[in-house]
């Protein structure tokens, strides 16, 4: 009998137990993000107010690697144990080949409407050597700087123009409070350009506007869901 009653508590308590520690990893992966917006804030002060250039080599976590420090950072709790990157010198470049949850805005739909089309061949190659403005973002409160990837991207930069658009593709949408990932259930954690992070049920942040867009017209343009 005695057993029999520890097997019925045991039962309840394990998902009560489950529940705790996803929150917990849900918490981390907030602070995680937080860090990375504060980096990024940290390097627009160093370079007269301008993020990253979409680069490569040396990647956006290369770049912002001095100002945050621990490579767990790039890392979410509630991933996998070892998230997809891309094969690149380690030695030169170790925050670029660290197990990475998170992909960068690549602000696509500003550059695509400002450069000429040389500039814009050029920054789809990677080789354009400037990045955004951080002035000009005129929603920086709802406007995404990071999002986290799916386990299996190997995606630094949240690109429109790449097949049906990395907001749809590449993004992990499900990470914490559902069924899954990609389970179109659940939610998951966004720093946003004014440094704040915000956790946003699955679809918020594409619809009724997408938060990824920097121009008017894209945010209503790649609206989805």
């Amino acid at each position: 009998m005695v057993i029999a009653i520890l097997s019925i508590l045991a039962a309840m308590l394990l998902p009560a137990l489950g529940k705790g520690k996803e929150a917990a990893r849900r918490i981390a992966c907030n602070n995680h993000l937080r860090q990375l917006g504060l980096s990024l804030a940290l390097y627009a002060d160093d370079y007269d107010g301008f993020f990253p250039p979409r680069l490569s080599p040396g990647r956006w976590p290369h770049r912002l690697y001095g100002n945050f420090r621990n490579l767990q950072i790039l890392r979410c709790p509630s991933d996998g144990l070892n998230p997809a990157t891309q094969n690149v010198d380690t030695n030169r470049y170790p925050a670029d080949g660290a197990p990475r949850s998170y992909l960068i805005n690549a602000w696509n739909d500003y550059f695509q409407m400002t450069l000429t089309a040389a500039d814009w061949q050029d920054y789809m190659q990677a080789t354009y050597p400037r990045g955004l403005k951080q002035t000009l973002i005129p929603h920086p409160s709802e406007t995404i700087a990071f999002g986290e990837k799916e386990t299996t991207s190997s995606h630094y930069y949240m690109d429109f123009y790449e097949g049906n658009g990395n907001d749809v593709e590449e993004v992990e949408q499900s990470r914490h409070a559902g069924t899954g990932p990609r389970t179109r259930s659940g939610g998951s954690n966004y720093a946003f350009a004014d440094g704040s992070v915000r956790f946003l049920k699955f679809g918020r942040s594409l619809s009724p506007i997408n938060l990824w867009a920097v121009t008017e017209a894209g945010r209503t343009n790649y609206a989805a869901f």
